[in-house]
């Protein structure tokens, strides 16, 4: 089973959509994570957590979270991808294959 690293990018911080999110929208943004979370099962190994650049971002773009998932090919996980809450907020996912280090 391959494990992959997922960044969720966006053009605007986490923070911001977390401070500005009225408390029903962020309530059903979160359900919307729980939903998919429950119907991708096993894939998820860490659901990760929203994040904040604090040091030599790229401006205009943030990393707002990552997951580490694990399927057999990367095939698999872009199914498991294809309905993810993120991207319909307009956000990209951008998938890191994670290596296993020589001689570990």
């Amino acid at each position: 089973m391959t494990k992959f690293l997922v960044l969720y990018r966006s053009s605007v911080s986490a923070a911001e959509q977390m401070s500005s999110a009225e408390p029903e929208a962020g309530a059903a943004s979160m359900q919307a994570w729980m939903d998919w979370n429950a119907r991708a099962g096993d894939a998820v190994v860490d659901l990760g957590s929203p994040t904040q650049t604090v040091a030599d971002g790229e401006p205009g773009s943030f990393i707002g979270g990552y997951s580490i998932m694990q399927a057999e090919s990367l095939d698999e996980l872009q199914r498991v991808l294809a309905d993810h809450p993120h991207r319909g907020w307009g956000g990209t996912i951008e998938v890191l294959e994670m290596l296993e280090i020589p001689g570990a």
